[in-house]
């Protein structure tokens, strides 16, 4: 108590030396200053403990609003990834069925150039059959009939050329599974093993997929 009526003599006679004055010559008043100045550094310490413990502890509302915007949070997340998945789906879907579109478009006369290849098989079979030291000026018809065939025979590749549909006659290139149906393997001198050697049956390819394999002989190793 001593040192804090020290204290606050010193403080007031530095203020006001008339107060310190009337202080030194009345100890009552020294007393009472000594009090309030207590007082009020002890309210001081009950306000900053009281916020203190306020903070520290939150309220139940405090509480109660905290784990409802944790919850909030959690489920704008689940809702959010969800939205992202269906938008990822619906992109997936969109493509595969605009990649399904985009080939019916292309093989969709797939069945109907099958049943067409054999029509050119025979075209071609015709043409091959007739004599060519027969197609002379003085059997007209004979030539005509030649003429009608080769022209028939060339309209129809034009055709087939139009809508994606090639030949494959792959005399001396290398054998290919995709493209290719070996007949038989035989040793020839002067060709290289792997190679076709002989093309029995033509094969097509209908927008780069193989429709008809090319029957073929594959060179072999003596």
């Amino acid at each position: 108590m001593a040192a804090v009526a020290q204290r606050v003599w010193g403080a007031l006679r530095a203020r006001s030396p008339l107060l310190g004055l009337a202080l030194r010559t009345s100890p009552r008043l020294l007393c009472v200053a000594t009090q309030q100045q207590n007082t009020g550094q002890n309210l001081e310490d009950d306000q900053a403990q009281s916020h203190n413990e306020q903070k520290a502890e939150p309220t139940a509302a405090e509480r109660m609003f905290t784990e409802e915007k944790a919850k909030l949070e959690e489920q704008l997340k689940e809702v959010t990834d969800k939205y992202k998945r269906a938008l990822a789906d619906a992109e997936n879907v969109r493509q595969r069925s605009q990649k399904l579109v985009e080939e019916a478009k292309l093989y969709g006369i797939q069945s109907f150039c099958k049943d067409l290849l054999e029509v050119a098989d025979i075209l071609e079979k015709a043409t091959e059959s007739v004599p060519k030291e027969e197609i002379k000026d003085d059997n007209p018809h004979l030539k005509s009939l030649y003429e009608g065939l080769v022209m028939t025979e060339v309209q129809i590749q034009k055709v087939f050329r139009k809508h994606g549909l090639l030949r494959l006659n792959p005399v001396g290139a290398k054998f290919d599974p995709y493209e290719h149906e070996a007949l038989f393997h035989a040793p020839m001198e002067g060709q290289e093993p792997g190679t076709i050697a002989l093309v029995s049956k033509i094969g097509y390819k209908l927008h780069g997929r193989t429709l008809r394999p090319a029957l073929v002989g594959v060179v072999k190793d003596a």
